[in-house]
């Protein structure tokens, strides 16, 4: 008899699950609330080209990509280019790509630049994260990287990202940040890698391959109701009918998942409501001209309304997008936030007089236009020991399993780890994986 699964939920997490499962043989079915399916992959039309709603890129070390990429035939499409980086402090522009740059950068002593190198060094190539759960990023910094070190470059980019959960932080989350960047690099210098055509060629392909394998594409379909018979999940009440029959893979944000269980399983209820989600925004700049040459530059003076600026246009040829040249302005933010309430209008207000302070020759006429991109739910909010809240795959109700996003801690959310998870879980079901190369990601590994 065929075994079936049904994944909830059509971003990368489920769409990569339906996959692997459909290789294994199973009649799989994926329900998506929204018209269209990919998640967080969206794009939009620019330029006679697509981009991203939320910058992406890849690292040469993401092998469970790579090995998704091969999958669907569009290997040729991908690129690894050398990418720049730089961070701004006290008013000033620093290039941070190499030892030389870190020796150059003023707003730290020639001691602090030793103590930054030893203990980035330390933490993204030696240290365990398991070990650095039960103390906080900045509790270790200010004992081990030194008082400005930690105030001049980590503070201000764990406050921007983190907001009131800053002080929070586990190390284990910025072992598992800095192993990604570091081991991108090859003697200092780091390449990152893109897709032609955005993340809507790698989506376009995998809907295509997902269909030769008969998956079933069912949008605009809402979950009203688990239906438990026996102790046993076995079926979906939907807006548009019924689905009953095998295993249910939820790979919904937990905020959304906690109330389908509330009823079925009181405890489960009560561990997925712990888990917190932070919101993002993106706004988008469509220019005349580069703000810079620098590709993403790190904001590490306090009071800015965003942590991040990355002109997509430094890494990706404007000639890509009919010579417009892009930038990203990028704030994660809590619930609690005021940015929260926001509206597209009042966040761009905010952030643009603030630009005019880090490059003085921008003005608002170099700007075409101005896309906005918003989601509640594009991290999760990791406390000390987090990992004591991180669910099982397996759930205590037969047949139902989760994967999602709470399952990438201590890494960095990215479409590699998302691929990840989705192979855990399915192992977790049972099904085979060991055809998926396993690279040197840290996320999937707790709930198994």
């Amino acid at each position: 008899m065929t075994k079936q699964l049904t994944v909830v939920g059509g971003g990368i997490t489920g769409l990569a699950s339906a996959y692997i499962a459909a290789l294994n043989g199973y009649k799989v079915r994926v329900l998506e609330a929204s018209h269209s399916f990919g998640g967080l992959l969206n794009t939009f039309p620019i330029g006679g080209n697509r981009l991203e709603h939320y910058y992406h890129h890849f690292f040469t070390h993401d092998v469970e990509l790579n090995w998704l990429v091969n999958q669907l035939g569009i290997e040729d499409k991908l690129i690894y280019k050398k990418t720049t980086m730089g961070v701004y402090r006290n008013g000033t522009i620093y290039p941070f790509n190499s030892p030389v740059d870190l020796l150059r950068f003023s707003p730290l002593s020639l001691l602090d630049k030793s103590r930054f190198a030893a203990t980035s060094l330390f933490l993204g190539k030696m240290a365990r994260w398991e070990d650095y759960e039960n103390i906080s990023c900045l509790e270790w910094l200010y004992r081990y990287a030194g008082k400005n070190t930690t105030n001049s470059l980590w503070k201000p980019l764990l406050d921007i990202k983190f907001g009131p959960y800053a002080g929070e932080v586990p190390l284990a989350w910025l072992i598992g940040r800095l192993r990604q960047r570091m081991n991108s690099r090859n003697r200092g210098e780091e390449k990152l890698g893109y897709l032609q055509g955005s993340l809507n060629t790698l989506l376009n392909a995998l809907l295509e391959k997902l269909k030769t394998h008969s998956v079933e594409l069912i949008g605009n379909t809402v979950i009203k109701k688990l239906r438990v018979a026996e102790g046993k999940l076995v079926g979906l009440e939907t807006t548009k009918e019924t689905y009953s029959g095998g295993d249910y893979l939820l790979t919904i944000p937990t905020s959304y998942a906690k109330d389908l269980v509330q009823g079925v399983d009181p405890a489960l209820y009560q561990q997925l409501d712990k888990i917190e989600y932070f919101g993002a925004v993106c706004v988008i700049l469509d220019l005349k001209k580069p703000l810079s040459r620098t590709y993403w530059l790190n904001v590490a003076d306090s009071g800015f309304p965003f942590g991040g600026i990355i002109e997509h246009t430094n890494f990706i040829p404007s000639e890509s997008y009919n010579h417009k040249h892009i930038a990203y302005l990028s704030r994660y933010y809590s619930h609690q936030e005021p940015i929260a309430a926001q509206s597209n209008e009042e966040i761009i207000d905010t952030m643009l007089p603030y630009l005019k302070k880090i490059y003085k020759t921008f003005h608002p006429d170099l700007i075409n236009d101005i896309h906005v991109f918003r989601t509640k739910t594009a991290a999760t909010v990791c406390h000390l020991n987090f990992s004591q809240n991180v669910h099982s795959y397996k759930s205590s109700v037969p047949h139902l399993w989760f994967a999602n996003m709470v399952h990438i801690y201590p890494d960095e959310r990215s479409v590699n780890n998302a691929i990840r998870v989705s192979a855990e879980a399915c192992r977790a079901m049972g099904m085979e994986t060991t055809f998926i190369p396993e690279g040197n990601s840290l996320s999937g590994k707790i709930g198994r």
